[in-house]
């Protein structure tokens, strides 16, 4: 299933055109500072395997007001190299591609 473009941002890397998406509202547990914050992130022109991000930040939209610094673009290009050289092949069908850069998160309960 191909990210919304609503909402959604290109970035290129190495000459690669990606969209990338954040979630607006977060998940109940990321509300919670359960789980951290997670982005997805696809090839823009033919769109296959997923890329989702799991970082080690709460979202900043959480309920109790925990730090959360938005995602920058150096972040997301940092990202998509580091899938890429694990295997993630963006322009081929498959299931979603996880990524977890998760350690040091902190929850909140």
């Amino acid at each position: 299933m191909a990210l919304a473009k609503r909402g959604s941002r290109l970035i290129t890397v190495d000459g690669t055109t990606y969209r990338w998406r954040l979630r607006g509202r977060p998940t109940y547990d990321q509300s919670l500072v359960r789980s951290p914050l997670a982005y997805a992130v696809e090839h823009a022109e033919t769109p296959g395997t997923t890329l989702v991000i799991t970082t080690n930040q709460p979202h900043p939209s959480n309920w109790f007001a925990a730090q959360g610094s938005p995602i920058l673009p150096a972040q997301v290009t940092d990202s998509i190299r580091t899938a890429l050289t694990t295997g993630w092949t963006p322009n081929r069908p498959g299931s979603p591609f996880h990524l977890y850069q998760s350690a040091g998160f902190v929850s909140s309960h």
